[in-house]
């Protein structure tokens, strides 16, 4: 297998993708699975190829990624940051063109955390007059 041009890892809720990028024929393996089995939804897929899209190097490199945590759509998104932050350390006069289209942007929203005496984060027992 060649040597990785570039690794970089992308976040977003709980999920951590670690990213490697290689000159190649645009092959992406996810946890040793094509993208097609790893996103069964095209919508998820169509988001993580968004970022070789924008830049215009589809068939240009190879990904292979290492993703944990979190469902799907965290999945997903963490995947593209990566990718969009490899193609940019890779290629540095694609990063204006990848900063303008939002995708070297982290995402920080979370779950917020459980409060005591509520019933949820926010949501609190409901209150009786009589």
């Amino acid at each position: 297998m060649p040597k990785p041009l570039v690794q970089t890892v992308g976040r977003r809720k709980s999920s951590v993708a670690r990213v490697q990028l290689r000159d190649g024929t645009g092959l992406m393996s996810l946890n040793g699975r094509p993208l097609e089995d790893y996103f069964p939804s095209m919508a998820q897929r169509i988001r993580v190829l968004e970022p070789m899209r924008t830049a215009g190097v589809e068939g240009r490199y190879d990904v292979t990624a290492r993703i944990e945590g979190g469902g799907l759509t965290g999945q997903s998104d963490a995947l593209r940051l990566g990718i969009a932050r490899a193609i940019s350390s890779v290629e540095p006069d694609l990063r204006p063109t990848l900063k303008k289209a939002g995708m070297l942007t982290r995402d920080a929203r979370i779950v917020e955390r459980k409060k005591y005496g509520l019933k949820k984060a926010r949501r609190a027992e409901q209150y009786t007059k009589r």
